[in-house]
Formats: C-alpha cells, structure tokens, sequence
C-alpha cells in the first residue's frame, strides 16, 4: 500500500520537478520565516499529517493550531510552519492542495450527516485513485463511517458477480465457502425478487440499490429483520433523514460530491 511520506514524495515531485525557479531566483536561502496557514470560510479540519510531511520533506516544520475533525471559522488559524522561507513557498501549494481537498470532503460529510439518526451513513470505493485512506480518513473525520476499504476486505456480491457466477444462491454459497467465518456476506439487489432470493440464500446485509422510497418500505417489511438493510443509489442528506427500517446508506457523493474548501497561506520574514 502506498505509504503517506511516498505519496507526498510524489506529489512534490510532479509540482517541483527539477527545481522552482521563481524561488530559486528570488529568496534568499539562508532567509528563515514563517508561515500561517487559515481557513478563508467555515470548515472542517482535515488533512494535518500530510501538511506536516509536505512540509517536512521540503525542510520545514509544521504545527497544528486546530485537530483533525475540529471546526474552524473564517480567518481562524488551521496550522503554522517555520524553516527556511524558500522551504516553506515550495511547500505552500501542495500542502494547501492536501488541507483544501481532505477538509472539503470533512466538511461536506458534516453537513451531510448533521440530524441524521439511527442510520449509518457510509462512503464507497469511488475515491481518487492513490488517495483512497486519505479521503476515507476525511469521511470519519466528517462524522460518517467507512464502508470496506478495498476489494480484499469484505464479501460484497453485485450485479456483474451474480450473472458471472449464474445466480444469487450459488454466489453466497461460494462466498461462505471462500471467506472467513467472521466476515459478513453482501449481496447487492435490485429488485424485491432479488431481496426475497439474497434473504433465502443467507445473505447478512442486502444492499437495496437504485429503489424508491416506496419499494424500500416495501424491502423493509419483507426483511423483517432477517439481515441488515442498506440503500444506495441517489441517496441525498433530505432522503435519508426520512427513511425507517433502513439500517445503513452508502454514499459516493461524500467524497466525489464535495467541493475544496478555502484556505490560504501567508509567510513573514524573520529579523
């Protein structure tokens, strides 16, 4: 799996390159500072660890002001950096590049998950390649939970695995015969039929994807609380807030949905 300093050492590569010229060209290098990095709108904080290594690699040092998860208002200060001034120019857009994304994606989670009870709200795969742990952090950061990380650490049955393997029930009898005792079995259904066969098959949790609110209802009732429920597909924060029975909703749009959030970066020179 690729680790937090070598994504970073990458990162810093594609946007440094050889070398930054206008840096190079304009301070001088013995020229020590510091830098305030600040949300410019309400936010929530995301992305701390990997400032800090961008930083680090580009030899400065980073401290910050407000956690992971925390809130932080217009002008409030996110973290601050010391070192050498030339360090921490070339440091500012990707480090900035990491806080923007990871705490628009927190922040877009929180404002999905606020009022929302008794259901689990979770992500999915569809994640920026390379960048998945990191935008899975700033989901719970956000106050939403993960849903499995990869395709190696949990039994999720679809659409294209059922025609592959020729039906439901022969799907989750391989699935059991293949999988741990400890690990639950999914089985996405589109149809009520298809919720009726996962059910006799054995299925633990039944993911109920692309249904109205009328024909979850209906899923509810059928399940009977013979496996855990969960909806997906064009699922908002106004949609979910007015499911019953619903035991989880898988999201994408918690992270492929949020928009960057706004912050900035200002260097001062030291006497």
């Amino acid at each position: 799996m690729l680790t937090l300093p070598r994504l970073v050492a990458l990162a810093l590569a594609e946007d440094i390159g050889p070398g930054d010229i206008t840096t190079l060209a304009t301070i001088d290098p013995q020229a020590r500072g510091h830098a305030r990095v600040y949300a410019k709108q309400p936010l929530v904080v995301c992305g701390q660890d990997a400032a800090a290594e961008v930083f680090r690699q580009c030899g400065g040092t980073w401290r910050a002001a407000l956690p992971d998860g925390a809130t932080a208002a217009p002008g409030q200060d996110v973290g601050h950096a010391e070192g050498p001034l030339a360090a921490l120019v070339t440091a500012e857009r990707c480090a900035l590049n990491f806080l923007m994304r990871l705490s628009g994606i927190a922040t877009h989670v929180r404002e999905c998950v606020d009022g929302i009870e008794g259901i689990d709200v979770l992500d999915t795969r569809k994640t920026t390649p390379l960048h998945r742990a990191l935008e899975k952090h700033a989901v719970r950061c956000g106050g939403a939970r993960n849903h499995r990380f990869g395709l190696f650490d949990g039994v999720m049955i679809k659409d294209n695995h059922i025609v592959a393997a020729g039906s439901i029930d022969v799907a989750v009898a391989r699935a059991r015969a293949y999988a741990h005792a400890l690990l639950r079995v999914e089985v996405e259904v589109e149809t009520l039929e298809e919720l009726h066969q996962a059910i006799a098959a054995g299925a633990d949790v039944v993911l109920l994807d692309n249904m109205d609110d009328a024909t979850l209802r209906e899923a509810v009732a059928i399940t009977a609380g013979r496996a855990r429920l969960e909806a997906s597909g064009n699922m908002t924060a106004e949609r979910v807030r007015r499911l019953v029975g619903i035991d989880q909703v898988s999201m994408g749009g918690l992270v492929h949905q949020a928009r960057w959030a706004d912050l900035s970066m200002r260097v001062t020179r030291q006497a």
